[in-house]
């Protein structure tokens, strides 16, 4: 597998700086292909879920995006999507208020999507775009008719103050409930790939395989199912969580939770993030400044509003675990990232707003 994204961290708030443009509705298409596989990519230096997109607009193309629940909403570069000559270092160059290029309509109107907090930010600079797409690949794909996208041209690391010059290295396929603080437009694509007008909008990700991670991208089959029955909800034992929702954003991702380590026990909002690909991040108001990494050994229990249990005890390679002020990083979340997804099931449910979660 030759992967696009070798070195973010992302899966973190999506932040409006530029003004709107103006919004169009898309409907859901049916589809045929309900189950999924991802490539699950990486080593202890940090390890990621790709899904495939194989197909946007007229294009068929090769690329692998992060498989995100921490972000709502697809973003590609426009490198390799639209002709060369349209995208400049400022921009996509068009005139009107939308242009229609290789079966992808723009719409006008700069957006950027910051990823990350005050100790390292990366931004996307790009434009709301609508377009056919395909992900997966030959061991099984699905396609919906008109997915809503954000088709960036540039990616600033904003503590470094460098441009990263890697096309399609933040290629983020973000599956979180809410929506993008840019756009409220930029939701989860899966929303758009309904296999069944009888199913349940949303998705459920099984397992993901510890012993499968490599740095050559291993392809696990049936990780990941599009759309849900009843049975999935109520009859599989996952936890459902409802969702809080924001005139900004939309429905939230973040759980209420408490947290305990060390002998100590806080209230936390919790994020678990497929999109956070090393080391978990424990946001603690009365943390001294740089507190850093809690040593092999420390046993972490996250307990949510709703019951649901998790325990886990750090090493020097896995289940890594950061404690940090939110005074310092400005994010009061508290963010599991991949390691969790080994031990747990994770399902969404978009129509009636709520996350299940599931020991395993």
């Amino acid at each position: 597998m030759k992967t696009n994204i070798l070195w973010l961290l992302c899966g973190l708030g999506l932040t409006l700086f530029i003004s709107a443009c103006s919004k169009e509705k898309t409907k859901p298409v049916t589809t045929t292909t309900s189950t999924l596989g991802l490539y699950e990519y990486g080593a202890d230096s940090g390890k990621r879920a790709f899904i495939p997109v194989t197909k946007i607009g007229t294009q068929t193309v090769n690329y692998y995006s992060v498989f995100d629940t921490g972000s709502a909403g697809m973003t590609i570069d426009a490198h390799g999507i639209i002709p060369a000559a349209m995208i400049t270092s400022s921009g996509i160059s068009f005139t009107g208020d939308s242009t229609t290029v290789n079966g992808i309509t723009i719409k006008a109107g700069q957006y950027t999507l910051s990823y990350g907090n005050k100790t390292g930010l990366t931004k996307e600079y790009g434009y709301l775009a609508y377009a056919p797409v395909t992900i997966g690949d030959a061991h099984g794909s699905t396609s919906a008719g008109r997915v809503p996208v954000f088709l960036y041209y540039k990616v600033v690391d904003v503590t470094s103050g460098k441009t990263e010059t890697v096309n399609h290295s933040l290629d983020i396929f973000g599956v979180g409930p809410g929506s993008s603080y840019a756009n409220s437009a930029i939701v989860s694509p899966l929303i758009y790939f309904n296999t069944d007008a009888s199913l349940i909008s949303g998705f459920k990700l099984a397992l993901l395989h510890r012993s499968q991670f490599s740095t050559t991208g291993t392809y696990v089959s049936a990780l990941l199912k599009i759309g849900l029955t009843t049975a999935d909800i109520t009859s599989n034992g996952f936890i459902m969580h409802p969702l809080t929702y924001s005139s900004v954003g939309g429905y939230s991702a973040n759980i209420p939770s408490t947290i305990t380590y060390n002998g100590q026990t806080i209230s936390a909002n919790v994020l678990f993030d497929t999109g956070t690909p090393l080391i978990s991040t424990i946001e603690n108001k009365l943390a001294v400044n740089s507190t850093g990494q809690l040593p092999a050994n420390t046993q972490v229990t996250v307990t949510t509003n709703m019951g649901f249990t998790y325990t886990y005890t750090t090493t020097s390679t896995a289940n890594l675990t950061q404690v940090e002020n939110p005074n310092v990083t400005g994010d009061y979340r508290t963010i599991f990232g991949i390691d969790f997804f080994m031990d747990n099931e994770y399902l969404t449910d978009y129509m009636h707003h709520q996350i299940g979660l599931k020991n395993n």
